[in-house]
């Protein structure tokens, strides 16, 4: 039997798409002949996955999972939302958030390459998955929080299946409150950032590029106003204090009431609970947010796979 080389699997997988194992498989099937494994890999389904490399995937799953004082959110991208439905693909990121926390891994490269239960690497089953599906796939992010004590509640806004969903939090509780209680004000933040959508922990937090385009908005209305310099540099700076307030997830008023805010609702129940409570940390990831989706004419792909 011919002797498979790494050029040789490297090779087909660029041609391909498809993962490692089937690769070294097709080319050991085919005794190394790179046209005759590449014809084996289309007839068994796995060399469609590099066609579909290139089409938008911005539906899919936010899956979370957390261990103790620790918690991961993993966001994993599909083209439609009816891949979300598939239990092939909810297995993926149920195992793949599973695989994030127990290795403390979010880098994406480093999370593609572990080993993924019943052989292969994450990113070998993904791309397994690409060709069986028959969707582009894509590992997009990861985050993880913890706490040296306390909790980190999870919460997923709309789930599809546990700890699955379109919108998944993490809120990260630091302190020596009873548990119960902790993990009963981390729901309830939880439910907030879901509803809210804060951009940072603190006004310190926010990134500065977001707030440079408030301001620049901010003072395109104030100039309209006609007052002078020294008046419109006070609006200015007024407006951004103000977006600054309400994106920031401590100023923010508490969706249950509208009044509290919510660094005022964390030390009420700390205070409540008789120990200490300090919100330092969150994860808030919807599915797809950022994403560009190409927009299609339906009609004219017909038509044109109709040949007019």
């Amino acid at each position: 039997m011919m002797a498979i080389t790494a050029a040789a699997v490297k090779e087909l997988r660029e041609r391909t798409g498809a993962g490692m194992m089937d690769c070294k498989k097709a080319l050991a099937e085919t005794n190394g002949d790179i046209e005759a494994a590449v014809d084996f890999l289309r007839a068994k389904g796995l060399a469609a996955a590099q066609k579909k490399s290139s089409r938008t995937a911005a539906e899919g799953l936010v899956g979370v999972a957390v261990d103790g004082t620790k918690g991961v959110a993993v966001e994993v991208n599909s083209e439609t939302d009816f891949v979300a439905k598939n239990e092939q693909f909810q297995d993926f990121v149920r195992t793949v958030t599973g695989l994030a926390l127990e290795h403390g891994e979010t880098d994406m490269d480093a999370l593609k390459g572990l080993d993924y239960p019943g052989g292969g690497t994450v990113e070998e089953k993904l791309t397994n998955n690409i060709a069986t599906i028959g969707e582009n796939q894509s590992l997009r992010r990861a985050k993880m929080v913890s706490v040296s004590q306390g909790v980190v509640v999870p919460y997923i806004h709309n789930a599809v299946a546990p700890m699955l969903g379109k919108i998944g939090v993490l809120v990260a509780l630091q302190g020596d409150a009873p548990t119960d209680k902790m993990e009963e004000l981390g729901r309830q933040l939880a439910m907030h950032i879901a509803a809210a959508f804060p951009l940072a922990l603190t006004a310190d937090d926010l990134d500065q590029e977001v707030l440079e385009r408030e301001r620049a908005v901010a003072r395109d209305k104030a100039a309209e106003s006609g007052k002078p310099d020294n008046i419109v540099e006070k609006m200015v700076e007024g407006a951004v204090k103000k977006f600054a307030k309400e994106n920031a997830l401590l100023s923010q008023l508490f969706v249950m009431d509208n009044k509290t805010p919510i660094a005022d609702v964390v030390a009420a129940a700390a205070k409540e609970a008789g120990g200490s409570i300090e919100l330092v940390d969150y994860v808030r990831y919807q599915l797809g947010e950022g994403i560009e989706k190409e927009e299609s004419d339906f009609a004219a792909e017909v038509a044109a796979a109709a040949g007019n």
